[in-house]
C-alpha cells in the first residue's frame, strides 16, 4: 500500500472515531452564525435593500433568514463584518 493510501486509511479511521464520539486527535473547528435577520433589521433595511446593499443574491438571503440553509464560514465571516462595521462595509463596495 503506498504512503498516500495509508495516510488516507489513517484519516478516515480517525473520522469515524471521532464521529462516533470517541477521543481522537482530531480538531474541531466552530464557526459561529450569525443571525442574518437580526443583523438586517438592526440596520433598518428590506431584504431586497440588504442584499442588493452587500452584494448577497436575494434568494441566498432568504434561504439563511428561513433556515434552508447557513452562511459557511467565509459568508458568516462577512455577515460579522457587516454587523460590527456596516457603513464601512458599504463605502468599500461602493468604491469599485
Amino acid at each position: 500500500m503506498s504512503e498516500f493510501a495509508k495516510d488516507l486509511v489513517a484519516g478516515l479511521t480517525e473520522a469515524i472515531a471521532h464521529a462516533r464520539g470517541k477521543k481522537t486527535g482530531a480538531v474541531v473547528h466552530v464557526v459561529d452564525v450569525p443571525d442574518v435577520r437580526a443583523i438586517r433589521r438592526q440596520l433598518h433595511m428590506s431584504q431586497r435593500r440588504f442584499a442588493e446593499t452587500y452584494r448577497i443574491p436575494l434568494p441566498t438571503l432568504k434561504n439563511w433568514e428561513q433556515g434552508r440553509r447557513s452562511p459557511d464560514a467565509p459568508a458568516a465571516a462577512y455577515l460579522q463584518a457587516i454587523a460590527r462595521r456596516p457603513k464601512d462595509i458599504k463605502e468599500a463596495l461602493e468604491m469599485e
